[in-house]
């Protein structure tokens, strides 16, 4: 009943006649055919998505916005919305123009017909507003009533025809006769109209097919009632149109004076016209006349056997439809603004009285329909709005589609008469046809669905439908990563590939800001962090923490992922990551850990934990980066109270970088992860003025040779680099004081065996293996040396630079113990500017080609 109401609107009493008129029979039928052939596809792709679940108020803008997404959602709401506030002008418009027609006839004009049509529709459309606002309760009540109406109407023209009056002849009427049918089933376009500017102005008579979803909220099974409601009033409707063309187009002529001396009393023998034959002469007609098809708005009112039923169709089908319009087009704004997807629109989502009816939606769709009126021409306003609506068509045919082909297990709707390629096809119909109707209007539609689409999408609002759009995002990502998983590594196509240990992501954020300066859209990045402690309150934490931190790195621009394990300690919790983390080729292969600044205060087993990180990453093959800063990392004690230094210190990477130095000291060879972390770093903008200067050892006089060298490596790396600097003095012996220092530094973890009895010494090396005994002392004595020289040979080059990347020294697994080997970390690396320490698993991550 919505739908047929909607679709028998102004266009079939007062503009039917007149297409006719314009494309002949032939082409009128080809009109109506082609947009039935846009309207049955829509509501094939409209019954689909509308049997997808429960469809709430809000109509096309809740099927599209729940289906694609709110960015289209979103852009469709307001067009959709607008649409029906000018379709309020447009019908208010039709109604109008037949008052007019009614007063002309009785030559009581106001002013003149296009004012008049203005005041007419002025006062009608404040008339309609207060009967919206008034309320609703009997507004499908008088549905029926006017569809009757409707009805009565068309069978009063029906009758008509076939009681051809003499009086009605001058206005053109003459009965069914097959000379006229034949004159009139040929196109005779006049006024610059083309078959389709006359294809425009028909088409609004379409759109009404949304009018039953549109008040699907109110519908006692909206599931089976919208598929069979819809679809049976696109036939109905389409018969009786293309019925009533041929009926008009078979009775009617082109061009009638009205005029009862026009009757033929002498032979004519150059007439050929239909009239001539039928014995009357509209010649005169060249000039313009005020009847027939073409000429007289009204053609259906004479035709009928009693012209006031055709006026109370008229009044019936336009202000039911204006009514009806006016009332959607504010309860789409309002579920639009609920939504909450345009902020600047919130104050059109309340609604008022126990319907939560939306009173300045209406006040709001009331203006933008008066200022159409205004305009006061039916052939106008019609192409803008079959453009909006048309965009609105296109868009849910898209949806169906677009939801078929993300193959969503919750895309199943109860309608099964639909096919994904079918509505593809109806999205593009419903674009090209917005094209033939007026390419510069069709343009602008783009550009602001575009523009509405790109501040959604850049906005990102906070909702989740579970849209198409997801569920193809998912699919595609699907699709290229067992796409991946088929193709086999090369060294050309190595990217780091990082696992960091965080733990909660923000209790670290220089880790994190740092790590993201070479993995963004470069590699991959998963941030590590190892529940201990009881199993059923880590299980908890476990769920709640991964929403709460994944939320936290999108919120901070991080492109990263969020990996939670539950373990006894760390280093179980480490190797299930760097084992388990990761999906086929997008798997870590590099593990990165700050250095862990308290060493000498904690227990000296959770150090031994922390360095077998090491070697089990080195053991699943990845490379490994130590991460230090002067003031320290972890920054989660800090709950209120501040220490300014290192809440600096930890949003220092987050700032532009300016014109200083990365510098590389490049001690061996790892494979070359030393200097491509460098190089990607400084690929990134806010690192991009920073230069690369590389520190290499060499021979006191081979110096120039090996600068040489390098830099011939470098140049086939294609690796920019500022200077190379050779230093020759790295194998002196470090300063006296700087070896004091280091042994102060180690002797609460020396075992001094040679002072104690054979059997407490080996007693306490069993029990404390971290133990420094002074054999191992003896041995590594020159790679000792080498630690605390070249901390001073950092110190003397790099103490201004923004970030140094050096080899990190490694220790045989079981050789050296655990207490000298951090001895040696925390030798190398401090009172330095941030420090990466940086060791390949000894795979080439370079190449010449």
């Amino acid at each position: 009943v919505r739908c047929m109401l909607n679709i028998w609107g102004v266009m079939l009493f007062i503009r039917l006649s007149w297409i006719v008129g314009q494309a002949g029979i032939g082409l009128s039928v080809l009109v109506i055919g082609m947009a039935t052939v846009v309207t049955t596809i829509t509501g094939l792709s409209t019954s689909a998505i509308a049997t997808n679940g429960f469809v709430r108020g809000g109509g096309a803008y809740y099927l599209i916005s729940r289906s694609l997404g709110p960015e289209f959602g979103g852009a469709i709401g307001l067009i959709f919305a607008f649409a029906n506030a000018v379709a309020v002008a447009m019908y208010v418009v039709g109604f109008a123009e037949t008052v007019v027609e009614l007063l002309k006839e009785n030559g009581t004009l106001m002013v003149d017909e296009m004012n008049d049509i203005r005041i007419i529709g002025a006062i009608t459309v404040v008339i309609l507003l207060g009967i919206s606002v008034a309320g609703m309760e009997w507004e499908a009540k008088a549905q029926i009533v006017l569809l009757v109406i409707l009805i009565i109407a068309i069978g009063d023209f029906v009758i008509g025809t076939f009681i051809p009056l003499d009086s009605k002849k001058p206005k053109g009427f003459f009965g069914y006769k097959a000379e006229i049918f034949m004159e009139n089933f040929g196109p005779d376009f006049r006024q610059e109209e083309t078959f389709f500017s006359v294809f425009a102005i028909f088409f609004p008579a379409a759109t009404g097919i949304l009018a039953g979803a549109n008040i699907s909220g109110d519908l006692a099974d909206p599931q089976s009632a919208i598929p069979k409601g819809t679809l049976l009033a696109i036939l109905i409707t389409t018969l009786v149109y293309v019925g009533i063309a041929v009926s008009v187009g078979s009775c009617v002529v082109r061009d009638a004076t009205g005029n009862i001396n026009s009757t033929i009393v002498t032979e004519l023998t150059n007439c050929t016209t239909a009239a001539c034959k039928l014995n009357y002469d509209f010649s005169s007609c060249e000039t313009g006349c005020q009847y027939g098809l073409m000429n007289n708005f009204q053609v259906m009112s004479m035709v009928s056997g009693f012209a006031p039923l055709i006026s109370a169709g008229i009044f019936s089908a336009t202000l039911s439809s204006a009514l009806a319009s006016l009332v959607s087009a504010p309860k789409i704004f309002q579920a639009l603004c609920k939504d909450n997807i345009y902020p600047g629109f919130q104050m059109f989502a309340k609604g008022y009285g126990k319907n939560n009816e939306p009173l300045r939606g209406y006040l709001l769709t009331f203006l933008i329909a008066l200022g159409f009126i205004l305009i006061a021409e039916l052939n106008v306003i019609a192409p803008i709005i079959s453009n909006f609506f048309l965009a609105s068509y296109a868009l849910i045919n898209f949806s169906v589609f677009h939801a078929s082909l993300a193959k969503s297990p919750g895309w199943r709707p109860a309608f099964k008469y639909y096919n994904m390629w079918i509505s593809l096809v109806g999205a593009i119909l419903c674009c090209i046809v917005m094209f033939v109707i007026n390419w510069w209007a069709a343009l602008l539609t783009y550009v602001i669905v575009l523009g509405l689409y790109i501040y959604v999408t850049y906005k990102k609002p906070d909702v989740n439908w579970g849209s198409s759009t997801q569920a193809l995002t998912y699919l595609n990502a699907l699709q290229h990563s067992i796409r991946l998983s088929g193709v086999e590594d090369h060294v050309k196509n190595f990217r780091p590939q990082c696992l960091i240990m965080t733990g909660p992501p923000n209790a670290r954020p220089a880790l994190l800001h740092l790590v993201h300066a070479f993995t963004k859209n470069v590699g991959l990045m998963i941030c590590g962090h190892v529940h201990m402690g009881p199993r059923r309150q880590a299980m908890k934490e476990l769920s709640t923490d991964l929403a709460k931190y994944q939320r936290w790195l999108i919120k901070n621009k991080m492109k990263a992922f969020y990996a939670p394990v539950h373990a006894e300690d760390l280093r179980d919790g480490g190797q299930y990551l760097m084992q388990a983390a990761g999906l086929g080729r997008m798997r870590p292969n590099t593990l990165v850990v700050g250095f862990k600044k308290n060493w000498r205060q904690t227990e000296m087993r959770d150090v031994e934990t922390y360095i077998n990180l090491f070697h089990d990453a080195f053991d699943v093959q990845y490379g490994v980066v130590v991460i230090r800063l002067k003031e320290g990392l972890d920054i989660s004690h800090l709950q209120g109270q501040a220490d300014q230094r290192l809440l600096d210190a930890s949003t220092q990477f987050q700032k532009k970088q300016g014109k200083s130095n990365i510098d590389v000291w490049w001690l061996f060879d790892d494979g070359g992860l030393t200097l491509l972390i460098p190089y990607l770093i400084t690929t990134k903008k806010k690192w991009k003025d920073c230069k690369i200067r590389v520190f290499i050892g060499g021979k006191i006089n081979r110096i120039d040779h090996d600068r040489r060298a390098m830099a011939t490596l470098l140049s086939k790396f294609r690796i920019d680099f500022s200077d190379i600097m050779v230093l020759g003095d790295i194998n002196t012996k470090p300063k006296k004081e700087n070896i004091a220092a280091f042994e102060e530094m180690i002797e609460p973890f020396r075992l001094h065996e040679d002072d104690k009895e054979q059997e407490v010494a080996d007693k306490m090396k069993e029990d404390e293996p971290w133990r420094i005994t002074d054999n191992e002392l003896e041995l590594y004595k020159t790679k000792t040396y080498r630690q605390i020289r070249l901390n001073e040979l950092l110190k003397e080059h790099s103490s201004t630079a923004n970030i140094i990347v050096m080899s990190l020294p490694v220790a045989r697994k079981g050789a050296v113990s655990s207490a000298l080997y951090m001895a040696w970390l925390e030798a190398l690396s401090k009172d330095l500017p941030p420090i990466l320490l940086v060791r390949g698993n000894h795979q080439s991550v370079l190449t010449f080609y």
